[in-house]
Formats: C-alpha cells, structure tokens, sequence
C-alpha cells in the first residue's frame, strides 16, 4: 500500500485494533520458553515477479510498518515481535512478521484477532479517509498446521492511485505469523494462488 494511504489511514485502525484487542490477556508469568525460534520465508518462496528478483532483508526485532496499515500492536499483550521485509527493483515489496506467545490458546486468540483486522481493514480505511475506496476479498482458509487465511485488499484514491495487497495470518501452536505481500494495480494482478503456496511455506517452516 502506498505511504499516502498508509498515513491517512493510521489514526483510525489504531483505535479499530485497540478495540479488537481487549479480549486478549497479558503473557502469564512463568510461562514455557520457545524450544526453537521461528524461521522465517526466504526471496525465493515470495510469488514470482515476471521481471524482478526478490531481495530478502534481515530478520530483525520489532512489528514493520509495511505490515502495520492493516494490523497493529494496539490492545494486544507485548510479545517479542521480529520481522522480515522482502523487494524488488520494482514496485512490488512483501513483509512477514512472526510473534510467539505464552500459550497456544493465547496465539489462537491473537490469529483470529489479526485476521479479524485485516477482514475489516478495508471499511476502517474508507471511514479514516473519505477519498480513498477500499475492497476486501477473502480467499479462503489453508490446511496447514493450526491454520492460515488469505485475504485481498484493493484500495483506490481519488486522484487515481490503486494498490493491491494480500494478506494472510497463519498459526503453529504458540506461533502467529502475518506474511503480506503489495504493488500497485488491481484484484486482477493479484498472485493469488502463488501467494496461498508462499503462506503455507511460511506456516510450515515456523517449526
């Protein structure tokens, strides 16, 4: 998504994901250590660009803004986020961020609460700004480990500008990832399918 409409669109998602977010309770004291860190994609499992190779970045700590236009930190526990953000020579770009919480129960109510944000994520940017349209596809669930759904989201400002994005949160036991990928354009130039087989990568490889 373009940073015109990422800006435009902050104030209100924050308050959306802030509401969202109250059923979820801060990490018990005590709770079980991660046996392993989560692995992350690598620049070849991101969908093909027909005329760019992708360039991944480094795993670092902390929650990307280029994942934070739809779901956001507000109202959930503070767990220890990381993040890895992908490009090309073009325009298109790609993010995953992964986050391992106390318990599994606690990572399945943080799943749905992201995906909940992004299903919603198209009607919070219309409200924040009137001069950009906005549409949400969903593209069905993936049988992979606990989970993973993709979801589309198409935005349009009034001056012209269109983006596409895809999205999809996924779950292996105490670990949530978020994987999105973006470009300018429409549904049309959406890689779903190769999108759906990078998600189940990403779900796949957590552990």
């Amino acid at each position: 998504m373009s940073m015109r409409i990422r800006t435009s669109a902050r104030t209100a998602l924050a308050v959306a994901a802030l509401a969202a977010g109250t059923v979820l309770t801060a990490p018990a004291a005590g709770a079980a250590p991660q046996a392993t860190a989560p692995k992350f994609l690598s620049a070849s499992q991101l969908p093909p660009h027909p005329t760019s190779s992708w360039t991944a970045g480094p795993v670092t700590e902390g929650f990307p803004d280029e994942i934070g236009f739809c779901v956001s930190t507000e109202g959930v526990p503070s767990y220890d986020y990381k993040n890895r953000l992908f490009r090309t020579d073009v325009d298109t770009n790609a993010a995953q961020l992964t986050v391992v919480a106390d318990t599994a129960a606690h990572a399945k109510a943080l799943a749905k609460h992201y995906d909940d944000l992004v299903r919603t994520c198209a009607e919070r940017i219309e409200k924040a700004d009137p001069d950009v349209r906005a549409e949400g596809r969903d593209y069905g669930t993936l049988p992979v480990e606990e989970g993973a759904r993709v979801r589309g989201l198409h935005t349009e400002t009034s001056g012209g500008a269109t983006d596409i994005a895809l999205m999809s949160v996924g779950r292996d036991g105490r670990t949530v990832t978020v994987v999105k990928w973006g470009q300018m354009g429409d549904f049309d130039d959406a890689p779903v399918a190769a999108f759906k087989k990078t998600t189940t990568t990403a779900v796949n490889k957590l552990y």
